[in-house]
């Protein structure tokens, strides 16, 4: 077994777990690579050497059985532009907050790592989507996808802006609001949910269309079949808006066409302990507990 590691940052209050992952795997004798900049974080606090790392997705391929994300779901979406189609499975490790993605407690690390070594764990695809733009934009060359969202954002301005929306070609409607979210069912309890989008399943074949305080309050948020491909142009008064790919940033010019689509490949999380997307939903947003009291 051979396991990459990535986190975004050092923190205190992650040491003891830190500590007790390196040393679960060197009792196990496994092999594991720490991405460059994390590695740099944690050399500082931790006695670790001569350990081996990786700095771009071109070191990650076949002979990496899994990697392990330490931090929440932020961190996922940040070793996705690692991972991207070479089908390594990510084990989240939550020493975060929420936690829909990064669902290994930091109490259970030493278990989870025995678990994997004795295949009692389950694989889940989660469906990703793709951006392309016309101009061409030279910096979604490589990163042109996303986990959660795709977004469009005002910029430099307090003035709604309009959204001019298609759907496999045919005119949906042009939203007036602060931006749009397209996101997947991964990221339908992200940004989406708190502008008042839907929850979707992560196996369920379906994207989520949710304006970003639409002025119009009839226009609501759609759910569309994940085979659907959605074109989109932004007009305003400003000539430049944010086009977000989960957490990063690029600007597009007014009228610059968006296409996003399905992408062709998945990513693929590993489940254990049974800690199902139901049973994390249920626990994370307190459903069926009474908070009065």
């Amino acid at each position: 077994m051979k396991i990459a590691i990535y986190g975004q940052y050092y923190k205190p209050e992650d040491k003891k777990y830190l500590v007790e992952l390196i040393s679960t795997l060197n009792d196990h004798k496994i092999e594991f690579v720490i991405e460059q900049n994390y590695y740099v974080s944690l050399k500082k606090h931790l006695n670790i050497s001569s350990v081996k790392t990786f700095s771009s997705y071109k070191e990650l391929n076949n002979s990496f059985s899994f990697m392990c994300t330490i931090g929440g779901d932020g961190t996922i979406l940040r070793a996705v532009t690692f991972i991207r189609n070479s089908n390594i499975p990510i084990v989240g490790i939550n020493t975060g907050r929420l936690g829909f993605l990064a669902t290994v407690q930091k109490d259970e690390i030493t278990n989870t790592i025995q678990l994997l070594l004795q295949n009692k764990f389950i694989v889940k695809e989660r469906t990703l989507l793709s951006v392309t733009t016309t101009p061409k934009i030279e910096s979604l060359a490589s990163l042109n996808f996303a986990l959660n969202e795709v977004s469009v954002n005002r910029k430099n301005t307090a003035s709604m802006i309009t959204i001019e929306t298609y759907l496999d070609n045919e005119y949906l409607t042009s939203y007036w609001a602060d931006g749009l979210i397209i996101a997947t069912p991964t990221g339908s309890t992200g940004y989406s949910l708190s502008c008042g989008g839907p929850i979707i399943t992560p196996q369920a074949k379906s994207f989520a269309i949710t304006p970003i305080a639409p002025h119009n309050l009839n226009a609501r948020p759609l759910v569309i079949p994940d085979d659907t491909t959605v074109k989109f142009k932004v007009s305003g008064r400003e000539d430049k808006f944010f086009l977000s790919l989960d957490s990063r940033i690029t600007t597009i010019n007014r009228n610059t066409e968006v296409l996003v689509k399905k992408a062709d490949f998945n990513l693929k999380m590993v489940q254990i302990n049974k800690q199902t997307f139901i049973k994390t939903l249920r626990e994370k947003l307190l459903w069926g507990e009474d908070t009065r009291n």
